[in-house]
């Protein structure tokens, strides 16, 4: 009972203290310390052995697709076909759909294997123009770059992104597993949250809301991006871009490449290879636009590495959780779950996807223990890669969520307070009940 209090006040803490804009690895860390005390736990076994194997065996297994989605992300935004991208959405559909706008160009970019770091940045300065002038409220622009990015996009079929590949390797499935059920599933969600945020915003509007820019942050404010002034913008200035069309080919040959080669070889490593052919066409299509070749690369890959010590330290984290005798009785109910299978699996990926506030690192806790167990007992991989990947993309939204935290703080400079709740709408109260749908489709069909 007090390894299950303690594991409920460190998930707490974690949330608390990064809602505070401490460092998550060091939040991670301190609330190890508390669920191996609480836990019973020997606390030199608990760090220097349970958390460092769960941080290294992690980083070991995904670092290459890291480093390739980071460098591939960079190399389109030096390129500028990030932009190019993100200014024709703005062009075709206009201020008046500018929620949409945001919100599909974030998707794309995301869909098309760009990292979600740099989807964030490259986005922002877009949806800052769209906002403006359709004089909508600031602080539903966070909403709109996270639901874009991580909602839909990485839960759906045939998606490069690492959350839609971890499964692979534990189903032994491909990136496409779950047919037609998936695909309506990613439908759903994109329609019913984006319906969901296009109203919220609305309401706003009509409660006398306008478009206001946060605090600007003072100097030593570090949790926080400078904010530029309206001024700033105020005379539009044409850039040179490179071809919209050509700005797509890099983004459309990755999702090719990922889904054909996936059918002959590993998963990960045809990722790998459609990742090295993208960075080669983005470089090589448009190299005038490219001004250094090794200084992306070595940004990429100071990006890659800040990102994935991010995720290594919460899946740590969850790796120290998973030693107290809380969690396996947590493990033993939900195989004893009645109902279908799927549903005890759905609800151990996304309770520990909340725990970890990260989908890539609960799936990579939470899989190599459940997926042989269900395996065990004859349930369809398809279904269940399907279902795991969906139930990644729910509670592991919480506010301690490292792309939510970087979105909101770092690259809108908002506040938890100010743009989380329409956040906590659409990224975890959607896919979650879309999840649970799924599951019933799968069961019956």
């Amino acid at each position: 009972m007090i390894g299950l209090i303690g594991l409920i006040v460190s998930l707490a803490l974690l949330i608390y203290l990064t809602m505070k804009g401490i460092n998550i690895i060091i939040a991670a860390i301190i609330c190890s310390v508390l669920v191996a005390v609480t836990g019973g736990l020997n606390l030199q076994t608990a760090l220097m052995d349970n958390y460092m194997t769960g941080f290294t065996d992690y980083f070991a297994s995904w670092f290459l697709v890291f480093l390739l989605g980071a460098i591939f992300g960079k190399i389109m935004q030096d390129t500028k076909s990030a932009e190019s991208i993100a200014q024709w959405i703005k062009a075709t559909l206009g201020t008046k759909r500018a929620v949409f706008a945001v919100v599909a160009a974030a998707a794309i970019m995301t869909y098309g294997g760009v990292s979600l770091f740099v989807v964030g940045f490259a986005v922002y300065p877009i949806a800052l123009s769209l906002f403006r002038a359709a004089n909508l409220p600031h602080r539903f622009i966070p909403a709109a770059l996270v639901f874009g990015s991580i909602s839909f996009t990485m839960t759906a079929p045939g998606s490069p992104e690492i959350q839609n590949i971890i499964p692979t390797e534990h189903f032994g499935t491909t990136p496409t597993a779950g047919g037609f059920i998936g695909v309506l599933s990613a439908l759903i969600i994109m329609v019913t949250g984006g319906i969901w945020l296009g109203k919220m915003v609305r309401q706003a509007v009509n409660n006398g809301e306008e478009f206001s820019l946060p605090y600007k942050p003072s100097s030593n404010d570090e949790t926080a991006a400078a904010i530029e002034d309206p001024a700033d913008e105020e005379v539009p200035v044409k850039k040179n871009l490179p071809n919209v069309i050509v700005s797509f080919i890099p983004l459309v040959m990755v999702i090719i490449l990922l889904n054909i080669l996936s059918q002959f070889m590993n998963p990960t490593a045809a990722l790998l290879l459609a990742l090295t052919t993208g960075i080669f066409l983005a470089c090589t299509t448009m190299n005038g636009f490219l001004k250094q070749f090794w200084e992306p690369l070595a940004t990429g890959t100071q990006n890659a590495l800040v990102a994935l010590a991010n995720t290594c330290a919460v899946v740590g984290f969850g790796s120290v959780a998973a030693q107290i005798s809380a969690f396996d009785s947590m493990v033993d109910a939900l195989v004893s779950m009645p109902g279908p299978p799927l549903l005890g699996l759905a609800i151990g990926v996304t309770l520990v996807c909340g725990i970890t506030g990260s989908a890539s690192g609960g799936l990579g806790i939470a899989l190599p223990i459940l997926a042989p167990i269900y395996l065990s007992q004859g349930v369809d991989p398809g279904s269940m890669h399907r279902i795991s990947a969906l139930a990644s993309g729910g509670i592991d939204s919480l506010p301690h969520n490292g792309y939510v935290v970087t979105t909101v703080r770092v690259i809108c400079g908002e506040s938890h307070k100010r743009s989380y709740k329409p956040i906590f709408f659409v990224s975890v109260i959607v896919p979650t009940i879309v999840m649970f749908l799924a599951i019933l489709l799968y069961t019956i069909f």
